[in-house]
């Protein structure tokens, strides 16, 4: 049987012809009618965390056309240019997105703690011929080297704002988007703003997001302008932000009801990372359009979450598992207990939470509607959130399918499952991405005649509400990113130790999932300090990999890799070889 949500999608509502920018900054309609859009009464959307600097909607069109108009006129950015975004949350994160939106290039946001190969690879799947770079020193340097690899002159690599660089990389001039912002606004207007055909927001790519897909190496997921805009569309459709409710019932009025879930001068924290689509689309984009205020955090550390939460008087939430692990478990907590009062709401996303975490987040946010939600990289974020009728949502459930949403079920077999039966979930829904940028064999095995296959095992009642049981896809989530076995077996191999390897995901209370390694050791390696080459394995694989690829899970010597007659790895039985070496190691 196909599972549809309870809630309607107007697709007339969502409109095809604009690009994010022009939705976002130009659109005259807001959620809330009397919510002063322009002038001097217009509220705050962005707030620097540590500086309290507060930017409005006029700053930020102001700053996005200069940028829009530098990049045209310096660096010749127009129309299917790519433009990669390698950075960690700043204010002008969003303005490089909407500047080259307005020339129709198209964006491609990376993680700032990539290693130089790790960027390279990015830069190589999207042709990226511009990069703006987050002002610290190590980011700094591994987007020389990146840049040096490829080819691309230091000079197109553009720094956020102008903090004091180390010695390293002062040997570069490099533009500072602040510059950049001023040449645009004094220089004569040199672009015409990129315009899309009726029915064209579609097929427009606006965003190339990296993703690990159900198997192998990253994947730019390309997703338009319409797909982004669309799942926007459907979180607020989902959580009623242009309705008015009491307990979920509708009234007349008021506006300004203390139940409704997002309110104008509502403040939530941005502490997600803004080059993931879940911190890209909901945390920042959608809080903008529904009227709440953005406090731009560049890096979680909790004791300064804290004290933003505390000096920002935050109300909303949107975080992953491990965050939330530590406001039940950590001691600095009890401090903030004032502060934490007033949250009226969080979000979890990313990754399961147990029934156990969400019984102790409801004590320590006594005050807080809290849920989960569940989406993917190709579907451009949700597919399924708790509702507002809930003030808690169901436990271990990932919500209610969104508006739009259309959901089966997949048993073994093949054919569909009923209600309440277990099988892999396949959704269609408006969000839907393109498919993966440059690889069409990856596109037909996930994208599947307007399908898209997640690899995740669900079940799905009634009610529309999503339970995740488990990956059939071999993907591990460790603190809500996405890990493929395969990039890291692939490290593993390449020390000379290493004869075989099979990566697989353990359990693990605060990430979710932590990489652990089962290798066959070459014959040129002594067996009697397989301590120290283990050590020396996973210091391999911290020296070529960002930090939440690292092998905290060890490594398990074997004697061999069970694989089936096709040399596939069982990477199955490897996997319950691990759970019964955590069990018995507690």
């Amino acid at each position: 049987m196909q599972f549809r949500s309870k809630k309607s999608l107007d697709s007339t509502a969502i409109p095809d012809d604009l690009t994010i920018a022009q939705f976002i900054l130009d659109t005259p309609a807001r959620p809330d009618p009397n919510r002063p859009v322009r002038g001097p009464d217009a509220q705050t959307w962005l707030i620097q965390d540590g500086t309290g600097r507060c930017i409005g909607v006029d700053e930020l069109m102001r700053r996005t056309y200069g940028l829009a108009n530098a990049m045209n006129l310096k660096y010749g950015i127009s129309d299917e240019d790519v433009v990669l975004l390698f950075s960690k949350n700043h204010v002008d994160f969003p303005v490089v997105i909407w500047a080259a939106h307005r020339l129709g290039a198209v964006v491609s946001p990376a993680n700032p703690s990539f290693t130089a190969s790790e960027l390279r690879y990015q830069l190589e799947r999207t042709n990226a011929t511009l990069m703006f770079v987050y002002p610290d020193v190590d980011t700094v340097a591994v987007a020389l080297e990146a840049a040096k690899q490829m080819n691309i002159p230091a000079e197109r690599i553009v720094l956020l704002d102008a903090k004091t660089l180390g010695s390293a990389v002062t040997h570069v001039d490099f533009a500072r988007v602040e510059d950049l912002v001023q040449a645009g606004l004094k220089a004569h207007r040199s672009f015409t703003e990129y315009r899309i055909a009726r029915g064209g927001a579609k097929d427009k790519a606006a965003l190339l997001c990296f993703s690990s897909g159900t198997t192998g190496r990253p994947k730019a997921v390309a997703i338009s302008h319409y797909a982004f805009i669309a799942n926007l569309m459907q979180f607020v459709v989902h959580n009623e932000v242009n309705e008015s409710y009491y307990n979920g019932s509708k009234v007349i009025v008021p506006w300004d009801s203390e139940k409704r879930r997002f309110r104008v001068g509502d403040v939530c924290l941005g502490v997600l990372p803004s080059y993931h689509i879940y911190g890209l689309l909901m945390n920042l984009h959608f809080n903008l359009y529904a009227g709440l205020s953005v406090v731009v955090v560049p890096t979680f550390k909790y004791m300064d979450m804290l004290a933003s939460i505390e000096r920002y008087r935050v109300t909303h939430l949107m975080l992953v598992p491990p965050q939330t692990v530590l406001l039940c478990k950590h001691p600095a907590t009890a401090a903030y207990r004032t502060a934490l009062d007033r949250i009226r709401f969080l979000l979890m996303g990313a990754a399961p939470v147990s029934r156990e975490i969400t019984d102790q987040l409801v004590k320590v946010l006594p005050n807080a509607q809290i849920g989960q939600g569940y989406g993917m990289t190709e579907t451009c974020t949700g597919v399924c959130m708790f509702p507002v009728s809930q003030k808690t949502g169901t436990s271990g459930s990932a919500g209610q399918l969104m508006p739009g949403c259309i959901a089966r079920v997949a048993k073994p077999d093949g054919t569909l499952a009923s209600a309440n039966e277990p099988g892999e979930l396949f959704v269609s829904t408006p969000g839907m991405a393109i498919g993966y940028y440059g690889d069409e064999e990856a596109t037909r095995e996930t994208f599947l005649d307007g399908w898209v296959r997640t690899g995740d095992e669900v079940v799905i009642n009634e009610n529309t509400e999503v339970w995740v049981i488990d990956r059939l896809k071999e993907i591990m989530k460790v603190n809500g990113f996405q890990v493929a076995p395969a990039e890291l077996e692939g490290c593993i191999l390449d020390h000379p130790f290493v004869a075989d390897c099979c990566v697989v995901g353990v359990p693990d209370a605060y990430s979710g999932e932590i990489p652990l390694a089962f290798v066959v050791l070459a014959e040129s390696a002594c067996s009697n300090h397989n301590a120290d080459v283990a050590q020396d394995i996973m210091q391999h694989v911290a020296k070529n990999k960002v930090a939440y690829k690292h092998l905290k899970g060890g490594v398990e010597f074997v004697d061999s890799i069970p694989k089936n007659p096709s040399g596939k790895l069982l990477r199955r039985v490897l996997r319950e070889k691990a759970r019964s070496l955590k069990a018995a190691k507690m």
